[in-house]
């Protein structure tokens, strides 16, 4: 069974089918790639085969990246939550945070919002002992939302020859902030 999370503005579900047009919009639109490689996305079955990546993470961990929708109006505004990451560290495995939005909605702390809960839901549901996010150097706006949600950072690492910001929390972190 796949997790429906909700918070007060919107639903953080399993990607969908319906939600192709969605990430054609969010992944085709070179700004949002800024610090993710440069690589927008150039058509539809590209956006279909993101979708059927993240729902086979849901297959294979149990978890994966949430659509966040819109309460007032169900519009798909991107993704955001945790993910089993093997990749991008190489020298370990890890839940990695992470979230991307569609540019009009930037700038309207749904990263922070839907972020919470993800930490949430990693360290209640999953029992998860430990979370971790990377960051370009650069991307401002992405290291904040990481910072304000509790993470701390570690280290700075390389990634695609670029400098990344290393961060991580722990559940007694986490709780320790919560209940601060």
């Amino acid at each position: 069974m796949s997790p429906t999370i909700e918070t007060s503005r919107y639903i953080l579900r399993k990607p969908e089918e319906q939600d192709a047009q969605g990430f054609f919009d969010l992944d085709s639109d070179p700004e949002v790639h800024k610090y993710l490689g440069n690589n927008p996305i150039k058509t539809m079955d590209q956006a279909h085969d993101t979708i059927a990546y993240v729902r086979n993470q849901y297959d294979q961990y149990g978890i994966g990246r949430w659509a966040v929708i819109d309460k007032a109006t169900q519009d798909f505004v991107g993704w955001s939550g945790l993910k089993f990451e093997t990749t991008v560290r190489t020298d370990i495995d890890y839940y990695d945070l992470g979230y991307r939005l569609r540019r009009k909605y930037w700038g309207q702390g749904i990263a922070t919002e839907t972020s919470l809960a993800a930490l949430e839901y990693g360290f209640k549901k999953l029992g998860l002992k430990e979370v971790f996010a990377g960051a370009h150097v650069d991307n401002i706006g992405s290291n904040k939302v990481l910072q304000k949600v509790g993470l701390r950072l570690i280290e700075v690492f390389e990634f695609d020859g670029d400098e990344h910001n290393w961060y991580g929390i722990s559940k007694s972190e986490w709780l320790e902030k919560k209940h601060a």
